[in-house]
């Protein structure tokens, strides 16, 4: 009775619109953030500069059942142009189960959509309203979501200078051991609110369709993982962040991250947004990390134009330089692990072709083009990843021979193809090999086979019988080992339980490598199962590095590659010739002379008092240190981070940078007491989880 009681008195309060206002806090609102935010009754109006010339304007309505988005427009001297009306922000959370018990949170062989899962709506029902500032931009926070076992709320954040409104819904479950993914956008309820929507597709062409009500929505196949809605006012752009969102797959097609049209997992409206693919590769498909009582941040952003959705588009491609990785001088880009499999591919259409040339279709093998076309000048391959059967064993000298031809016909003045391969015998684990020439090795010799032999036309081949022989074959030749997708998949428990063998210890052994595995929102960082290790390697007490890996079968130019990939930039002048051998990278890597990047961010000077990655700095000059940095950036900067340790702890020094705009550069110091450090390591973070990290200075 009294249930009910209350329940009447709640509904006779609605009809008479008695219920008290919404209540907004602005305790941690700062005005000097460059971001105007006022209230009038139950809206919210936010106002900030996105150009020299032009202002962005959203009116938010707090009122229930209402679309949040009131207005979107876009204020200069020539006016207000209205880009967009009573758009709702919708979210779906497709929610599963993580396998724990072979590799815990860091699985990757895992497969959440071959077990029992549910897709949830997302609702916003607003119970607390928080407006705060960081820095150089604001952000209001609407409590009141639920989709399914998770709950949270709703962040807007607005940054001056930018045209970018970051939407992020905020949600948390109890659950353990829940894996997810999430699909958003906006969608409005009026039929007629877009004129039409746009991409550009995975072969760079312009698509572009008339928005029609009664479409049914679809999935599209979109570069820059982006796509555009025209109204009558002007455009906006919906994208998510474009390495985070990705979830780590084996194969890198474009599986259609974008949507568009009406009623969109049969939802209300017709709208725009971002997706997750369910089924992904086909093969182990890991989706996203849950962990309990973490705040996951499901962020897409909103790009206001006031031009067209080609203008609007353009616009938005500048945010991962047209999703290539930037030349900066006195650097090189290099990008290692790419089970491509060319030289198999080769002799299995000399077969079919019945040809013992180039097989038709080889010429210009599409990888080499998809990689030019990303800002890519030197490729490290990682061949034969593939069932090693007894026949495949006997032609080894024969494919190597072609590998290493190919890698030769296919470089050139600008482009290094460097032969290389993932072996995974004798050491543990998985593990990536890499010589500064063509060499010639055996993995599975026979037992009496020495460790050298002479072969015509080959020179020196290697019989590989132990671990002793791995680490004598790089001594001779100059290579290096490292560690591939360390303590996950194949490499689970390495190179932990190899840390006191010879090999590890030894010089030739780099490290390990990093790539942005397990996916996990909660993080504002990306990778960080292998930024720990690096911290542990060194802490262990010997000179280890991590580069950049990129871990996919086959690579084509309409593939989502950048989304997948991070480069290392490499202190070279030059590319290396071939015929020359790549040597010069050899002693990049093993020099710690590079930095990792995912491309938004990028490093191009960081010293510890005047040392460079990979140097010495004398333990007398560590008590007062200078370090200095070079930063150049495209989305908002978020934080760096000084990180050192004494051979058992971590210590770190956040830089907050989010009073710097979107596209800047700056040089950032700091003086540190590293009196106690072993080793000093630098990273750089953007609000979209982008980030750079450079390879430790030594202290001794």
């Amino acid at each position: 009775m009294l249930v009910s009681f209350r329940l009447g008195l709640l509904l006779l309060l609605l009809a008479a619109g008695s219920l008290p206002a919404l209540e907004v806090r602005f305790d941690r609102y700062r005005a000097d953030s460059g971001v105007e935010i006022t209230r009038a009754a139950d809206q919210l109006f936010v106002k900030w500069p996105i150009s020299d010339q032009e202002t962005g304007v959203v009116q938010l309505s707090l009122a229930e059942n209402t679309p949040l988005f009131e207005v979107l427009a876009i204020q200069s001297e020539a006016g207000e142009k209205r880009i967009a009306e009573k758009l709702r922000p919708k979210y779906w959370l497709t929610v599963g189960s993580r396998n724990l018990e072979p590799q815990g949170w860091n699985a990757f062989f895992d497969n959440p959509p071959r077990r029992s899962h549910e897709t949830f709506p997302w609702k916003l029902t607003p119970t607390d309203v928080e407006v705060s500032s960081a820095g150089r931009s604001s952000s209001i926070y609407l409590d009141g979501a639920a989709a399914g076992p998770f709950s949270g709320g709703l962040l807007l954040t607005f940054y001056p200078g930018c045209r970018l409104i970051q939407t992020t819904a905020v949600m948390r479950t109890e659950q353990d051991a829940v894996a997810f993914l999430y699909d958003a956008g906006v969608v409005s309820d009026q039929p007629d609110a877009w004129r039409r929507f746009a991409w550009i597709d995975s072969h760079d062409r312009l698509q572009a369709v008339a928005a029609k009500s009664k479409d049914e929505a679809e999935a599209v196949d979109a570069r820059y993982r982006a796509i555009a809605g025209e109204t009558e006012g002007g455009s906006l752009v919906v994208f998510p962040p474009p390495h985070q969102f990705l979830y780590p797959l084996d194969f890198a097609d474009n599986f259609k991250f974008v949507w568009r049209g009406t009623g969109w997992r049969k939802g209300e409206g017709t709208g725009l947004g971002v997706r997750q693919p369910p089924e992904g590769d086909g093969r182990f498909v890991p989706w996203v990390n849950a962990p309990p009582n973490t705040d996951q941040r499901l962020s897409f952003f909103i790009a206001l134009s006031g031009g067209t959705t080609d203008d609007a588009l353009d616009e938005t491609k500048r945010f991962t330089h047209g999703d290539r990785f930037k030349k900066l001088e006195g650097y090189r880009t290099f990008t290692s692990h790419y089970h491509i499999e060319h030289t198999l591919d080769y002799l299995r259409k000399q077969r079919e072709q019945q040809t013992t040339g180039i097989p038709a279709g080889l010429e210009s093998p599409p990888f080499v083009k998809a990689f030019q076309d990303r800002g890519i000048e030197m490729v490290h391959l990682a061949e034969f990843h593939v069932h090693h059967s007894p026949d495949f064993i006997e032609q080894r000298l024969t494919q190597l021979a072609l590998l290493h031809e190919e890698c030769r016909r296919l470089s050139s003045d600008d482009f290094l193809l460097i032969p290389g391969e993932e072996p995974n015998v004798q050491l543990g684990g998985h593990w990536i090999s890499m010589f500064p020439r063509p060499v010639y090795w055996l993995l599975h010799p026979p037992q009496d086979a020495p460790f050298e032999t002479k072969v015509d036309g080959l020179g020196t081949v290697y019989a590989i019988h132990s671990p002793e022989d791995v680490l004598r074959l790089m001594e001779k030749e100059e290579g290096l080992m490292w560690t591939a997708h360390a303590r996950t998949k194949s490499s689970f428990g390495y190179p932990d339980r190899y840390r006191d063998a010879p090999f590890y210890k030894s010089d030739r052994f780099l490290g390990a490598a990093w790539k942005a595995m397990p996916a996990d929102y909660s993080r504002s960082r990306l990778g960080v199962r292998i930024l720990d290790l690096e911290d542990d390697m060194a802490n262990w007490g010997q000179k280890k590095y991590i580069l950049g890996e990129v871990d996919i079968f086959r690579v084509m130019p309409n593939y989502e590659l950048y989304g997948h990939m991070n480069v290392n930039y490499l202190r070279l002048g030059e590319v290396p010739k071939f015929d020359e051998g790549w040597k010069p990278v050899v002693d990049a890597l093993h020099s710690g002379a590079f930095f990792v990047s995912t491309g938004e961010v990028l490093l191009p000077s960081f010293t510890v008092g005047g040392k460079r990655s990979g140097e010495i700095l004398p333990a007398a000059d560590a008590k007062q240190a200078n370090v200095k940095l070079q930063l150049e950036w495209t989305f908002p900067p978020n934080y760096a981070e000084v990180i050192w340790g004494d051979g058992k702890q971590v210590y770190r020094h956040r830089i907050d940078l989010r009073q710097e705009e979107a596209f800047g550069a700056k040089e950032v110091t700091a003086k540190l007491d590293l009196s106690v450090a072993k080793w000093v390591r630098l990273e750089a973070w953007d609000v979209a989880a982008n980030g750079a990290f450079t390879q430790p200075v030594w202290i001794e």
